[in-house]
């Protein structure tokens, strides 16, 4: 079973697998380049780590098809860690940053992706579509009107090409278009920018290289808190992309074997001059698109990557911007969820606010992690809010011995627990009490103090208390935390009165 899963990974598309890969590479350069510049290092910094990320995440990561390379977000947290230490501590941090992403794949925090809502997902990924295409601006202000000719020839060749006979489901479009784009302005000599303007591709492999710091606890100190930020930032991205690849292609994926992967990745980044990095959505978007769907893909991304920029780099410094711009406009295009739009009339208002915060959030700050902090917390709170109002109690009162029953239905835990107290009747004169717990359930400590207080209020008035109907799990907590049944705790709660 293991050997045919992993044959189906390696050789179950052999041709969709290297065509994406191709298509792949040739977008990952200029990324890579610009990555680099956005943290302040040398190009070449970016396309080794996106060659090394790639190659390695093929064999130990766990979604097949996904794209990981140096990323944007990544960069913007090491702005400020090369600009005061250089790119030494940069090597440093992406090693430790690896050996953080290890501890929390065996720490199985990948399962953590089941608190994030499909509307924070839905944001995350509109927020990125709009941070790509906004990328893309740069390239296309203060042009020439070549540059929108070729930018919608491209557009063109990426959105008609798929329908010619045959050939057109054969070889993926974008990889048509960079290279037909690239022919005519060679052919033509239009004067336009080209991949080789934005720095120089490096002309050397990789070399292993142990950073170059002290090994004491001052260095810890100044690395640690940038690993921690880029283990999380490059997880969280890693993951949401692997949930939305997943849902691309219909396959599942191992979320905490992703997270080791991603580890082992950075270490070996770190290890040959590169930077930390994580998955990318939209080169993940590409290769799934250009019918990449196993390992090979990834693998063949980041090999093509090396040769492309080592041994072929004065054809690749020829390849016109725009012929990328139109594929990454095709990529955030395909990214945004369109129907998400024409959703929000029809969802409830709570999940339009989750998802537009999302967005809001991550394009306004840059910053992945915030958008999805802030997208699952208003989750939360909307959730909990929800559950609270299904809590209500039914009352019967048996005239005959003086006893009120007080029958809970729901959940009772934080956000209920006011409302729990607010149903009983503390000055009603009757002699004994029943509190039926039977279709209730008790969560928090919260909710086992409004027990407490609801119990001592009646015995102070001279009733007698009966609670019945407690599951297990909330005996459990009530046995644990409840002082009501505890004289001594009880004199503590009182103050002594």
């Amino acid at each position: 079973m293991l050997l045919h899963s992993t044959k189906q990974d390696w050789f179950g598309n052999i041709r969709g697998d290297v065509l994406a890969g191709l298509v792949v590479a040739l977008a990952l350069i200029p990324e890579a380049i610009a990555f680099s510049i956005i943290a302040g290092v040398d190009p070449k910094v970016g396309l080794y780590a996106s060659f090394c990320i790639a190659a390695i995440t093929a064999f130990v990561g766990g979604r097949p098809g996904m794209i990981s390379a140096a990323t944007g977000a990544m960069a913007l947290l090491m702005v400020t860690l090369v600009k005061e230490h250089g790119l030494q501590y940069l090597l440093a941090a992406t090693l430790l940053t690896g050996l953080i992403q290890i501890a929390m794949g065996y720490l199985k925090l990948g399962s953590l992706m089941s608190f994030v809502s499909r509307s924070v997902i839905t944001g995350f990924v509109n927020a990125l579509a709009i941070l790509i295409f906004m990328a893309q601006l740069p390239e296309l202000t203060n042009v020439t009107w070549h540059v929108y000719a070729l930018t919608a020839a491209g557009l063109g060749v990426i959105y008609l090409f798929p329908y010619i006979p045959t050939i057109g489901k054969l070889i993926p479009s974008p990889l048509v278009c960079i290279l037909s784009i690239t022919a005519f302005t060679l052919i033509v000599g239009v004067d336009i920018r080209t991949v080789g303007d934005m720095g120089e591709l490096p002309d050397t492999l990789p070399l292993f290289l142990w950073p170059d710091v002290p090994l004491q606890w001052s260095t810890l100190t100044i690395v640690f808190p940038y690993a921690m930020a880029l283990a999380i930032v490059g997880l969280l991205e890693s993951l949401m992309t692997a949930t939305i690849v997943d849902d691309l292609t219909d396959t599942p994926s191992d979320k905490n074997r992703e997270c080791k992967g991603q580890g082992i990745a950075n270490i070996g980044a770190g290890l040959f001059g590169g930077m930390a990095g994580c998955a990318m959505i939209g080169q993940s978007v590409i290769n799934v698109k250009s019918g990449g769907r196993g390992r090979l893909s990834t693998l063949i991304a980041g090999v093509v990557l090396l040769i492309l920029v080592v041994f072929l780099n004065d054809w690749v410094a020829q390849i016109p911007m725009a012929a990328l711009v139109a594929v990454m406009i095709m990529v955030s295009i395909g990214t945004f969820d369109w129907g998400s739009i024409k959703n929000i009339k029809k969802y409830p208002l709570s999940t339009n606010v989750v998802m537009i915060s999302t967005v809001v959030v991550v394009v306004w700050t840059h910053n992945l992690a915030y958008g999805v902090f802030v997208g699952v917390l208003l989750g939360a709170l909307f959730f909990a809010n929800k559950i609270s109002h299904f809590m209500y109690a039914e009352t019967s009162l048996d005239e005959k011995s003086s006893t009120r029953t007080y029958t809970f239905h729901g959940q009772i835990f934080f956000n209920s627990s006011a409302r729990f107290l607010a149903n009983f009747n503390f000055k009603e004169a009757v002699s004994h009490v029943v509190i039926d717990l039977t279709r209730a359930h008790f969560w928090d400590i919260t909710a086992v103090h409004s027990l407490d207080m609801a119990v001592i209020k009646f015995r102070r008035e001279g009733a007698e208390v009966d609670i019945i109907g407690l599951n297990d799990a909330s005996e459990t907590i009530v046995d644990r935390f409840g002082v009501h049944d505890k004289p001594e705790e009880l004199e503590k709660v009182l103050g002594g009165h």
